[in-house]
Parts: structure tokens; sequence; C-alpha cells
């Protein structure tokens, strides 16, 4: 993982606060300074604690297990799908649905049926409904792939859940915390930090601040994809080597014997 430049990070406005005012306690930890009646967060601190996450979700993607990201707020959707779809995985964007986590089963007949809908069109059972039975489908299709799309091929519950805005994501960090789900969250001065398990003090209202933290930690889970399908490879590789026929040579030994050599 590539070092955190600190001039970056300032330039992002990581390390802007919220009005002192409207503080919580619980990060006083976390904060340097404050100017101008807003809280200066100490971005030294912010970076180990990215440094750290990083650490942790690239031995959890290293592992196999998928990494869910979480925003609803508007500033931080694009950069949600982004970080998401390029190392292939989940995401949230739009509305968090009560019992996503906890109620998952629930959640996998969504999809399910959000699948039986994509089977009845391609099979032509479709096309035999009725004009408005069919407006019916396609609404219900498009209100599923909405709120399920980004997760319609999640078997199994995540390893980790990243969050920015932990306030607003309080029911998705209530799940995770149920199940004992690790979460990295971005935490401004305004929230609690201490339902999350990894907490990276920062600013999660500024699109540059949450494009610098989410970026990175990204790039720690494709280096743990990275690793593991090296792993993968290497194992195939040996299992390869060991499955090989050994070729066997034979060898002519020459005896002479003194008692049958012909003169």
């Amino acid at each position: 993982m590539a070092n955190i430049d600190i001039k970056e990070m300032i330039g992002a406005g990581v390390h802007f606060g919220h009005l002192t005012r409207k503080w919580n306690p619980n990060m006083a930890p976390y904060v340097y300074s404050e100017r101008n009646g807003v809280h200066i967060i100490d971005l030294y601190k912010t970076i180990a604690k990215m440094e750290e996450s990083a650490a942790a979700l690239k031995k959890i993607a290293a592992s196999g297990r998928r990494v869910l990201f979480v925003s609803t707020k508007e500033q931080a959707k694009e950069i949600i799908v982004k970080n998401a779809e390029g190392v292939n995985m989940p995401y949230i964007t739009e509305r968090w649905m009560g019992g996503m986590l906890t109620n998952f089963q629930t959640i996998r007949r969504a999809v399910k049926k959000m699948s039986n809908i994509d089977r009845m069109k391609q099979d032509g059972s479709f096309d035999a409904l009725s004009k408005r039975e069919k407006l019916q489908i396609n609404r219900q299709r498009t209100k599923l792939e909405k709120n399920l799309g980004s997760i319609a091929d999640m078997t199994r519950l995540p390893g980790a859940v990243i969050v920015v805005d932990v306030k607003k994501e309080h029911i998705a960090v209530a799940e995770a915390n149920k199940l004992n789900i690790p979460i990295f969250a971005m935490v401004d001065t305004n929230s609690d930090p201490r339902p999350i398990n990894y907490v990276i003090p920062s600013n999660d209202d500024a699109t540059k601040s949450i494009d610098k933290v989410l970026t990175y930690l990204t790039e720690a889970i494709a280096e743990g994809l990275a690793e593991r399908k090296a792993s993968k490879e290497k194992k195939v590789s040996e299992k390869s080597k060991e499955e090989k026929p050994v070729e066997k040579t034979e060898t002519k030994v020459e005896t002479k014997s003194a008692d049958n050599k012909k003169k």
C-alpha cells in the first residue's frame, strides 16, 4: 500500500470537522484544534487509522470474504459505485432496507424474485401476460433493481462493511454490530465512534475527502484480491506438478562374466 501524503489529505479537506457546537464528545481523542468555530481533525491519527483499516481489509479480501460498501448520501454515491465496482464488491447507495443483514434470507428471497422475473422474460412466458400485468411486473423489477441490484450476487453475509456517515447509516451500523460484522467507517466530529470497529476520523461530507479515504481502502482490497489470486494459481501449479506422471527411464546394465566371455 502506498504511503499517505498529509498534504494531499489537507488539500482534500479530510481534516475539516463540524461546527464545535455540533460535536460528539466521544470524538475528542481525534480532534486536533478548533478554528473559526469548526473542529479540526488530527490527520496524523487519521492516517494511522487508515493504515490500520487498510491492513485489515486486505486480509479480509485475501480470505475470500466480500466487503459491502454503504452510503446513501448524494456526495458519496458515485464514489461508492466507482470503488465497489472496481473490486467487484457489493454496495448500497439507495435506501437501506431494514433487515438487509439481520434478515438476510428475506433479502435473498427478494433477489430470487428478481431473477424469476428475468427468467420469465428469457423463456417467453412474460410475453403471454396482459399489458397491465407486464407493467406491474416491470415496476416491481425496477424497484428491486434499485434497492438490491448491487447485492444480487451476494449469497452470504459480508465479511466487512465500509460506511460513509455513521449517523445517516445508523441502521446498517446497528445490524452489522448485531451480527458481529466488522465496520470500517469515516467518522466525522458530530458522530459517535463507539459502535465502530475501525474508526477513520475524517470529513464525511466533502466529495474529495470521501474519495481520498475510500480510494485508499479500495486499493488495499485490490491488493488482498491479487494475493488470493496469486495463491490460488500457485496451488494449482504445484498440484499440476505433483500429478504429472514421472517418466521412467530404463537403463541397461551390461555385465561381463569371465566364464561366459568368448574369445
